[in-house]
């Protein structure tokens, strides 16, 4: 196909505005004309022409080199490929139109073989608005993606060019996301110690209430109080990324994925701890808890369940506490799925939040739907619950919220999980057992069916898990007397001479003991009957 390169001389006549062309006066002067090229394109799929032109060239040998990179692209598609013909002249037109620089020859070969995007202009913000929108997860999920989006990714790479993303690239992003959490903290504290003095500073008097007023001012410039982003959100954001670019890898959008090899600082899940004597009494001085998990004992979570016997949900805290429901489970429990009879109930639903905002939702996975067991005791407990909620429904008449539900609000509609956490912290409170979170009664049901020796493998079934991995690493607090009895059982398996040795040598101090204890015992018989005889003076 045609192309050349030519001098142009963008001079113009002062009094028509038009280019002089070839009657510049200066045309001839080495230096004052650039250089352009034009290359004629395979024509759109209508018959329309098209062509690629660029110009500002300072030397004929810059233009020509410029020329045979533009047909050395075009020869990239064979004449037997039609296809590849088109998409490379669609590429050329728009770096022509858009002025980019001309693509490397090699990757665009690649690109081309690969059927990938041959101009790689996608940003990472553009591919993540679009990746967003093809997703069909439950709304509260994506709302999770939609925030590490906004809040982190979008404002240190969403510039960037997807197919030139790199890990350098995200541990810049990670390292800019520790630095701010150390200025975030700086600023909390600052504001907190400028809050602390002004509550110290006394209402009354003319100086006090200036100070208070300069005081207050300065608070008010100071930067609110904000929340670091903590490793389990940091990982969170990675997992973000990583799931959006391997779609684009599906798509042939880009070939290598930077978040499967960046490395940030690990999380360290939290181990869950019981309630021994010990760690209530440190509680009870300082106020503080050993571990963001706790457990309570089963003499504990008897006295809870005993506290709260009277509440109108008592059946629910007496669920989870035994079979651990999650919070979203029993709150969205149907009695159609609640087999009393067949002592046994089936999960195929929640309700989640998404914000303060609540929907139904199917589990999370495909191990979430599950039958489980119910003993006499919890059917007795759900069957006086349904008597009360008939009662209810009585009450209330046409204004009753035919939900369906197990649990419900008062007027039968739905319970919001939010609420509900909030209700049992409170019944905590006021109860005077060491705190734990709802959920911690959920570990609670695991190591209680752990401990009475419940195969770890219906315990995984009955929680929902997918792997007993899971069950093992997260949910098995060992009771100190299950421990203590774990031990001792494992001291016994082993033969030791030592201890042969000092098993004896205690027996013959037991027996030289019980000597010792009856000579004694003789000699103060001996002594009692001699005084016994001796003559009264």
């Amino acid at each position: 196909m045609k192309g050349s390169t030519y001098r142009r001389c963008s001079c113009r006549d002062p009094k028509t505005g038009k280019e002089l062309g070839s009657s510049c006066p200066k045309r001839n002067s080495r230096n004052h004309c650039t250089y352009s090229i034009r290359q004629e394109l395979p024509p759109r799929e209508d018959g329309s022409r098209r062509s690629f032109a660029r110009g500002g060239y300072a030397s004929l040998k810059a233009a020509q080199a410029d020329l045979d990179h533009v047909r050395a692209l075009m020869a990239l598609a064979e004449s037997d490929d039609p296809e590849g013909v088109q998409l490379i002249a669609e590429m050329l037109a728009e770096v022509s139109r858009d002025k980019l620089p001309l693509p490397d020859i090699e990757e665009t070969r690649r690109r081309l073989n690969a059927g990938q995007d041959l101009v790689g202009s996608l940003t990472v913000s553009e591919w993540l608005d679009r990746w967003l929108a093809g997703k069909r997860i439950r709304k509260s999920g994506v709302s999770r993606y939609e925030t590490d989006v906004r809040v982190h990714l979008k404002p240190h790479i969403g510039d960037r060019r997807l197919d030139r993303l790199r890990v350098s690239h995200l541990s810049e992003m990670f390292t800019a996301i520790t630095d701010a959490n150390a200025e975030i903290l700086e600023q909390n504290a600052q504001r907190r110690a400028a809050v602390e003095e002004l509550a110290t500073v006394p209402w009354k008097g003319v100086e006090n209430r200036a100070r208070r007023k300069a005081m207050k001012a300065a608070i008010d410039v100071m930067p609110p109080f904000r929340r670091v982003t903590g490793p389990s959100t940091r990982q969170h954001v990675k997992a973000t990324l990583r799931a959006a670019l391997n779609e684009a890898i599906g798509q042939q959008i880009i070939t290598f994925n930077p978040a499967a090899h960046v490395e940030i600082d690990p999380v360290r899940k939290p181990k869950a701890l019981v309630w021994t004597d010990e760690r209530v009494a440190r509680w009870q001085q300082t106020g503080e808890k050993p571990s963001p998990v706790m457990v309570w004992t089963p003499e504990q979570t008897g006295a809870f369940l005993d506290f709260v016997a009277a509440d109108r949900l008592y059946a629910m805290w007496h669920l989870i506490a035994f079979r651990g429901l999650r919070r979203g489970e029993a709150c969205g429990q149907p009695w159609s799925e609640t087999n009393l009879d067949r002592h046994s109930l089936t999960v195929t639903g929640q309700l989640v939040q998404d914000g303060w905002d609540v929907e139904a939702s199917e589990p999370k996975t495909d191990s979430g739907f599950r039958v489980v067991a119910l003993d006499d005791d919890t059917v007795t407990v759900l069957e006086r619950h349904r008597k009360q909620q008939a009662a209810d429904r009585e009450e209330w008449g046409s204004a009753w919220v035919d939900t369906g539900l197990v649990f419900t609000q008062e007027d039968g509609s739905w319970l919001h999980p939010g609420k509900v956490t909030d209700l049992f912290e409170r019944l905590v409170g006021a109860s005077d057992l060491p705190p734990i979170r709802l959920h911690d009664l959920r570990h609670g049901a695991a190591t209680l069916m752990l401990a009475a020796g419940i195969d770890v493998k219906i315990v995984s079934d009955t929680l929902g898990h997918s792997d007993t991995r899971i069950t093992r690493d997260i949910y098995q607090s060992v009771l100190p007397h299950v421990g203590k009895s774990s031990a001792e059982a494992t001291a016994k398996l082993v033969p030791l001479q030592r201890k042969a040795e000092a098993e004896k040598a205690a027996r013959k101090a037991a027996k030289a003991a019980q000597k010792a204890k009856e000579k004694a015992k003789a000699q103060a018989k001996v002594k009692k009957n001699k005084a016994r005889k001796k003559p009264k003076k």
